[in-house]
């Protein structure tokens, strides 16, 4: 299983950016799909997860600006983020539990896409 990750980039503060994350290889099915993020010098930390039936989970800081979702038709997990803060600054790494055919999951980590927030 392989995890495709893409649209980081600079932004200024205040402005928008979405993220997404495209799962491929041999899935029977997927449950829960999430972001993470790692700013320099930090630890990775929970930005928004979502379940395969829709229910989403926000990290504090999020304050309602992020929106995470889901195309399970293609298995993808977007997050769209808005009234980006500098201290929003990191690399935004998905993660995606896989289920496998014989039971048990095994969670995948993409390889991380870079978001800066500066003027």
């Amino acid at each position: 299983v392989q995890l495709q990750a893409f649209g980081g980039g600079l932004v200024q503060p205040g402005g928008s950016l979405k993220l997404s994350c495209a799962a491929s290889g041999s899935i029977f099915s997927i449950n829960d799909m999430g972001w993470y993020r790692q700013a320099p010098g930090k630890e990775r930390e929970l930005v928004a997860t979502v379940t395969s039936y829709g229910r989403t989970n926000y990290a504090d800081f999020v304050e309602g600006r992020f929106i995470i979702s889901r195309n399970n038709a293609k298995n993808t997990v977007f997050l769209q983020m808005t009234s980006l803060k500098p201290e929003d600054t990191a690399v935004y790494y998905c993660n995606v539990g896989v289920v496998r055919a014989l039971g048990g999951v095994i969670r995948y980590w993409g390889q991380g896409t870079l978001v800066t927030v500066s003027s």
